[in-house]
C-alpha cells in the first residue's frame, strides 16, 4: 500500500467530523505546497505496540541529533487526538516562535513549542492556521 492509500485508509477509519475536519486541513497543506512529499505514521513501535496517535506527514527534513546520527523525518505533521486535532511544526529552534507569531491569533487553540492543538476548526482562525502550515514547510535552520 503506497502513502496516500494509507492516509485515505486512515482517514475513512475517522468519525465524520474529525475524518471532514482532516481532510479539509490536508487540502490546505497540499495547496500550500502541492509537490511536498507525503508521510504516514500508523503510531507503533518496531514491536507493533501503540506508541503515539497516527500521523499523516508533510515535506521532508534531516534531523540531526548530538550522537551524530540523522534520520529522515517530515516537517509537518497532523494527528486526530482524542480531544480534537493536533498539527504539528516540527524543526524550529526557537520553541517560543510558534506561540509568540500565533498564539493569540489562532483562536481557542494551544500552542507550544511545536504543536497547535485544537478541539475543531470552527474554534480557530484557519488563515492564520494556514500561516503557520506554510512557514513550518518553508522554514530552513541554516
Amino acid at each position: 500500500m503506497n502513502v496516500q492509500e494509507q492516509i485515505n485508509e486512515h482517514l475513512a477509519s475517522l468519525s465524520e467530523q474529525k475524518r471532514t475536519e482532516l481532510q479539509e486541513i490536508h487540502r490546505i497543506v497540499l495547496r500550500v505546497s502541492p509537490k511536498c512529499r507525503l508521510w504516514f505514521d500508523e503510531g507503533k513501535d518496531s514491536s507493533g505496540k501503540v506508541v503515539t496517535n497516527p500521523t499523516i506527514g508533510y515535506g521532508f527534513q534531516v534531523l540531526k541529533y548530538a550522537n551524530g546520527t540523522t534520520k529522515d523525518f517530515f516537517r509537518i505533521g497532523l494527528c486526530a487526538t482524542k480531544t480534537g486535532i493536533s498539527v504539528y511544526i516540527l524543526g524550529i529552534g526557537d520553541k517560543t516562535y510558534l506561540a509568540k507569531t500565533y498564539g493569540e491569533k489562532l483562536g481557542k487553540a494551544k500552542v507550544t513549542g511545536y504543536c497547535i492543538s485544537f478541539k475543531t476548526l470552527k474554534d480557530i482562525n484557519v488563515d492564520v492556521l494556514e500561516a503557520a502550515i506554510r512557514f513550518g514547510l518553508q522554514y530552513n535552520k541554516s
